[in-house]
């Protein structure tokens, strides 16, 4: 966890709590290929030492492949989605929107490929939500990103319809992340619609970012949370999240910190905020 990882946890976490809600703990873990030893383990040593309380039993994503497996078969079934064998250096001629590549559909009447991926076919329809902080989003999928990958081609569910199906199980009905995720919001919106789920409140606050205007990332050189000055942090935190702790919280307790936040939290300062620059000379 970097400082970016914390304000999205602090906000989520205290967002809850206001609300009399329970904080939901789920480690993402179905890209065996992208983690790294020993991360599971220090994200929750990080939360722990930064005083956060989650409600029941840690959810391994890992462990939910037969609900993943059977939301998928229930698509297929219906013709929501269907294999596809295209590769990347076959989709290099497509358009692209703000998405990424706009899928042209070549595969929708069917393919004859060995290897599948599976998509899910998209529609004409603009879809619509109001964010909690960002207001009013709306995309037109089929025009927008075209049919999306729900199953990679190594057999792996993709992270779209992992999280739709994890949320429904876990009856999740608020959901507060970064603003990076909210292009993903309407794809998974539609998921939801195409498998009869219900759609959870969605608010998307802004992300940290460097001096350079990047968004803070191991891949952008952002540091671990440090595993001393758990207050000072905290309270920049806070700070960063415009709810304007007192100077004199910088050294209190985690205890006293989280009384204070719980007391004085106010999401709505955040209000069409896009990004909040954080630099480590505050720590």
């Amino acid at each position: 966890m970097h400082f970016g990882s914390l304000i999205t946890a602090v906000a989520s976490f205290l967002e809850a709590r206001k609300h009399s809600g329970k904080w939901l703990l789920r480690i993402e873990n179905i890209d065996p290929p992208r983690e790294q030893r020993g991360a599971t383990e220090a994200i929750i040593a990080a939360l722990a030492t930064y005083g956060f309380e989650w409600d029941g039993a840690i959810r391994f994503q890992a462990d939910s492949r037969s609900l993943h497996d059977a939301a998928l078969e229930s698509l297929l079934a219906v013709r929501h989605a269907y294999p596809c064998g295209c590769s990347r250096s076959d989709l290099e001629g497509a358009e692209l929107g703000d998405l990424g590549p706009i899928y042209p559909g070549t595969c929708r009447g069917g393919t004859n490929a060995s290897a599948t991926a599976i998509r899910v076919r998209t529609g004409a329809k603009t879809l619509t939500y109001i964010d909690g902080l960002q207001g009013t989003q709306s995309q037109c999928l089929e025009t927008e990103s075209g049919d999306f990958i729900i199953r990679r081609k190594d057999k792996l569910i993709a992270y779209q319809l992992a999280v739709v199906v994890d949320d429904h199980d876990q009856n999740v009905t608020d959901i507060v992340r970064g603003i990076d995720l909210m292009d993903s919001t309407l794809r998974q919106i539609w998921l939801q619609k195409l498998l009869g789920y219900r759609t959870p409140r969605y608010t998307h606050i802004p992300v940290a970012v460097n001096a350079q205007g990047q968004k803070l990332a191991k891949s952008t050189g952002a540091a671990a949370l440090p595993k001393t000055q758990v207050a000072r942090t905290l309270h920049a935190a806070l700070a960063a999240l415009r709810q304007q702790p007192p100077d004199e919280l910088a050294t209190a307790s985690c205890g006293r910190i989280w009384e204070w936040a719980h007391d004085n939290w106010n999401i709505g300062r955040l209000r069409a905020e896009k990004a909040v620059l954080f630099s480590p000379d505050t720590l």
